[in-house]
């Protein structure tokens, strides 16, 4: 997978979301977020998240909509269950995607992080075809983003414990970090 200098995949689906801003001067890019995330919650697929990420999504659609149909929320890329990659924001830029949050004594991870939702809930296991593209993606940022360590790499859950459980206790990070030390 291919980075360009302003922070685009090559080769991927492009959905801009206008839910970002610019990052701190002083943030270099060192952590990557692994989110949960499936609307409504339990089902998958629909091109609801999509909408949600671009502030198009219909309240009329589903009575959970209605709570969070006015959230602006965005992550920089988001991979189906099928196994399908699409950026929403650029890496270069700070997506909306961690809230109130820390890391290592370090408060709002947005200015300093890269967040992959992956479609999927805390009840259900995720797809192989998930965990592989999830692993060649974060390969690659780790080159271009050359801060991103093994131990950068973290659960939404582990940035704002007791205010999120994603992406859930079923996500495998023996079976994720086996693919990544494979391609290494």
């Amino acid at each position: 997978m291919q980075i360009n200098d302003e922070g685009w995949l090559q080769d991927v689906e492009i959905i801009p979301s206008p839910n970002f801003n610019e990052r701190p001067d002083s943030a270099n890019i060192r952590l990557v977020v692994v989110h949960g995330i499936s609307l409504p919650p339990g089902e998958y697929g629909g091109g609801y998240v999509q909408q949600l990420f671009t502030n198009q999504l219909d309240p009329q659609q589903h009575e959970y909509f209605e709570q969070i149909k006015d959230l602006q929320v965005s992550a920089h890329c988001f991979i189906s269950r099928p196994g399908k990659l699409i950026q929403f924001v650029s890496f270069n830029k700070r997506a909306w995607h961690a809230g109130i949050s820390s890391w290592k004594g370090v408060d709002n991870c947005n200015d300093f992080s890269i967040g992959i939702e992956m479609e999927g809930s805390d009840e259900e296991s995720y797809e192989q075809q998930q965990y592989q593209l999830l692993a060649k993606l974060v390969i690659s940022l780790r080159k271009q983003y050359p801060a991103i360590l093994e131990q950068s790499i973290c659960a939404h859950s582990d940035i704002a414990p007791g205010r999120k459980t994603d992406p859930g206790p079923l996500f495998d990070w023996h079976k994720f970090n086996q693919l990544i030390n494979q391609s290494v």
